[in-house]
């Protein structure tokens, strides 16, 4: 769904898949998140899809997109 979300705003990410024990290790050393998807926009920890959606109705992502 966040994908979704992304796509219908025309805004580029990057999709990292942690399927591998050790990839989602580190993300999780990295930022205390054990749930998927791990949201982040320029090393900033967003959250997960309810968190970016929040941001989109705000407004507060086109803003933090520049």
């Amino acid at each position: 769904m966040a994908a979704q979300l992304l796509d219908a705003r025309g805004i580029n990410y990057e999709e990292v898949t942690v399927d591998d024990h050790e990839s989602r290790m580190a993300i999780v050393e990295k930022t205390g998140w054990r749930t998927v998807p791990i949201i982040t926009l320029d090393e900033e920890l967003i959250g997960g899809y309810d968190d970016l959606l929040a941001l989109d109705r705000s407004g507060e992502l086109q803003k933090k997109l520049g």
